[in-house]
């Protein structure tokens, strides 16, 4: 197992003073899924008191002590943090994430600190000075047989998030969950133990799901079959919403919404903040369905409006799950806009309606859901792949140079005042008609924008 240089010097001065040092939890379950290991935690055994520990860390780098009480140290080298701690039990002594009493003990053996996991797969080590591999609940079986299997009834149950991380996991590795996992996880659900979980903690599992899965639909799909939709009732709504076939073979609001989730994730690009935006409008972008679809006197299903209905429940979904009020109303024009793209590429639309969408919301990133939309559609075309529509208005809004952003003022107050007019309520009023004509296409540059604020000063003197 490959490991930076820095822990095995310091593994080797640990040993010098009679301990040991393995690395366990994530960092070795994704060497055996050959994933890139991006986190070392690192288990201290055979001293007594954290402050032996610490002092020999100091010698390599910084130390932080924050989660010393939960017997952890921050160790810091050349900018890069790992966790080392101490093997410790954790027992549940009241509700919440922070009910839990934890003890510490560095004599402890490594299969008794390791029943504190919650998955055989995030339960293996590997000793560092050994050169060998530690599995006490044959992690690597289930790694072979792809299955996600809890540890322990007693210890899973005490932090219901496993549930949702059990749902994560499984659709990010491409996991079956074990069958007595599966019914744990359904007990518990059913037994409304999920309820005592704060939103950020459940926030950052959908977080993990979304941008850590190739396929996302496998966790949500898992969700569904674990009961989880009733607390997320906006989800449970799209389920056996009907669709035109003709529009959508695929089937119903929740299939094409799974596909969707899917597509998405070989649009995405480096930016992580960006990447999340996008999988929740794409999640949330036919909510409204729920409640707009109806049949007309031809037979034919329609859900007049969606996008507009769909703001509310992307809203109450939204914070649901996190508090941050800017980022859900940064989703929500993607919501509400959604269909725009291949509606004007099938009206032709003009210059000044593009020009007017770019004031409501980021065209690019319209186009980038949209085509997430189009490509959740299993028509001859969207299995094509190519999204006309998209391409015709990312074109035209670049050419117009609003794809990202509005289209600039070319005036400002203080230009007002630089032609001698003194600052009034009038501004307003001149400085929109101005913008309203750069909409329409009629004036292109700040020279002609003056001029015709000029022939308005005059005209306005002879009255």
């Amino acid at each position: 197992m490959y490991l930076p240089k820095i822990i095995e010097t310091i593994s080797l001065s640990l040993q010098k003073h009679h301990a040991k040092a393995i690395i366990v939890g994530g960092s070795v379950r994704d060497h055996f899924l050959q994933l890139p290991i991006k986190d070392y935690d690192i288990e201290v055994y055979g001293f007594d008191n954290l402050e032996q520990l610490e002092k020999i860390l100091v010698e390599f780098g910084s130390v932080n002590l924050v989660g010393k009480s939960f017997g952890v140290l921050k160790f810091v080298h050349e900018k890069e943090e790992y966790d080392f701690s101490f093997p410790r039990l954790e027992s549940k002594v009241g509700k919440g994430h922070r009910g839990f009493d934890v003890e510490t003990d560095g004599s402890m053996a490594f299969e008794q600190a390791a029943l504190r996991r919650d998955f055989t797969i995030n339960a293996m080590g590997y000793d560092i000075e050994g050169k060998a591999f530690l599995d006490p609940f044959n992690a690597q079986e289930d790694i072979d047989a792809h299955l996600l299997r809890h540890i322990d009834d007693n210890s899973f149950v005490e932090d219901p998030l496993r549930v949702y991380r059990a749902v994560q996991f499984c659709a990010r590795f491409g996991y079956e969950l074990a069958p007595e996992t599966k019914k744990l996880c359904l007990n518990m659900v059913k037994d409304n133990l999920l309820e005592e979980l704060p939103k950020e903690r459940i926030y950052k599992e959908f977080v993990k799901l979304l941008l850590k899965s190739p396929k996302p639909s496998l966790g949500f799909e898992l969700m569904r079959e674990l009961g989880i939709l009733r607390y997320f009732p906006e989800l449970e709504a799209i389920i056996d919403v009907p669709q035109d076939s003709k529009w959508h073979p695929e089937g119903d609001v929740w299939v094409h919404t799974m596909i969707c989730i899917d597509a998405m994730v070989g649009l995405l690009g480096e930016d992580k903040k960006k990447n999340l935006k996008y999988m929740f409008a794409i999640l949330c972008h036919d909510f409204g369905k729920a409640t707009t679809t109806a049949t007309d006197e031809d037979g034919c299903i329609r859900a007049i409006g969606h996008e507009v209905e769909g703001l509310e429940p992307t809203k109450s979904f939204m914070y649901r799950l996190t508090s941050e009020h800017d980022f859900i109303e940064s989703i929500l024009p993607l919501v509400e806009y959604h269909l725009k793209p291949s509606q004007f590429y099938a009206a032709k639309s003009k210059n000044r309606a593009i020009r007017k969408l770019a004031t409501k919301v980021n065209i690019e990133e319209l186009v980038i859901v949209a085509k997430a939309g189009f490509l959740g559609r299993t028509t001859q075309e969207s299995l094509r792949g190519n999204y006309k529509a998209g391409e015709w208005l990312l074109e035209k809004a670049k050419a117009l140079k609003v794809q990202n952003k509005p289209l600039d003022n070319l005036l400002q107050g203080r230009d007002l005042i630089d032609l001698g007019l003194e600052p009034s309520p009038e501004f307003k009023f001149i400085l929109d008609e101005v913008y309203e004509l750069q909409m329409e296409g009629d004036i292109c540059t700040k020279e002609e924008a003056l001029d015709y604020v000029k022939k308005y000063i005059t005209k306005q003197d002879r009255k």
